[in-house]
């Protein structure tokens, strides 16, 4: 369950990670800028999320020097996904004010941002910690020399390539079975609800440790989801495919398999902290993202001007 955020330290460094193509991120970083500079804070803004999401390990190292006490993100969920990836292996606190579509990932409506971040300064906020996963393949279990971490999903499909690709899963050595499908999605509960729902994959609560598989476009009805243990190892074997099959990390490609090579998933040795509102909570979030109201006419209280 969530729990109220106590910062190691005071915090003193803030990264503001800004998705700069958002006309309305551009119009309200200098705003939370200034807010935070009032406040004694050092603030450094990156405007190019994008920056983030496709760097390689070495340069993830050198734009996370020096490591921020905070990290603020405007934006939406896949700038959250860049804040993560960027800190995975040393997580940094992560608050995200959401000026996308959905925002699981980033809870603060973008009009409640000043009282949010009160909130975390205060000691205030709420945790939610995050599980995540490593990805790894080929022979000395190596994905292009570096590990893969992924806080929604590692997905394993045919890519561009037509025709289904059959891959066989396992758990723990044992042998579950093939899946002759366009994709097999390996999803955490914060995935739940991204490309594995999409999928029909279950919406796992966020503070639950799972590991998620849903088959994308299986061609027997019966390849179901399945909800896995989280300490499993889980492996997948390419055993059929039109062309060499891809692998996405949180929606990012990373690299290609071919038949007979193996991915392995497990859980990572780290939780993820994303800090939410005090009066934020998961299926409030449900409610609003996927418009679960119960009736027409359900309203909601009008928000404070931004």
């Amino acid at each position: 369950m969530s729990e109220r955020y106590q910062a190691p330290r005071p915090p003193r460094t803030v990264l503001l990670l800004a998705d700069g193509t958002k006309s309305a991120v551009e119009e309200l970083w200098p705003k939370v800028k200034a807010w935070l500079e009032e406040r004694g804070l050092s603030v450094e803004v990156r405007r190019d999320v994008r920056a983030f999401s496709g760097a390689s390990c070495e340069e993830r190292r050198a734009l996370s020097e020096p490591r921020p006490d905070l990290v603020v993100v405007l934006g939406g969920d896949g700038s959250v996904l860049a804040a993560v990836r960027l800190f995975a292996e040393e997580p940094v606190a992560v608050v995200g004010i959401n000026l996308g579509r959905v925002g699981f990932l980033a809870p603060v409506h973008v009009k409640r941002w000043r009282d949010a971040l009160e909130e975390v300064f205060e000691g205030r906020a709420k945790l939610e910690p995050r599980m995540m996963l490593e990805a790894e393949f080929d022979a000395d279990g190596a994905l292009e020399g570096e590990g893969a971490v992924a806080l929604n999903d590692v997905v394993l499909g045919r890519g561009q390539a037509q025709g289904m690709v059959t891959i066989r899963l396992f758990v723990e050595e044992e042998r579950v079975g093939d899946y002759r499908t366009d994709a097999l999605i390996f999803a955490t509960p914060s995935g739940s609800t991204a490309y594995s729902l999409a999928a029909g994959g279950p919406i796992l609560a966020p503070h639950m440790e799972g590991i998620v598989v849903t088959p994308v476009a299986a061609h027997v009805l019966s390849c179901r989801p399945i909800v896995l243990h989280p300490a499993s190892l889980v492996e997948a074997q390419v055993l059929e495919a039109p062309g060499r099959v891809t692998l996405a990390i949180d929606g990012h490609p990373h690299g290609e398999l071919a038949v007979g090579e193996r991915l392995r998933v497990r859980r990572h040795p780290n939780s993820y902290p994303l800090l939410a509102p005090l009066d934020s909570d998961p299926w409030m979030r449900l409610r609003e993202r996927l418009g679960w109201r119960g009736s027409l006419f359900e309203t909601t209280p009008p928000l404070p001007a931004p």
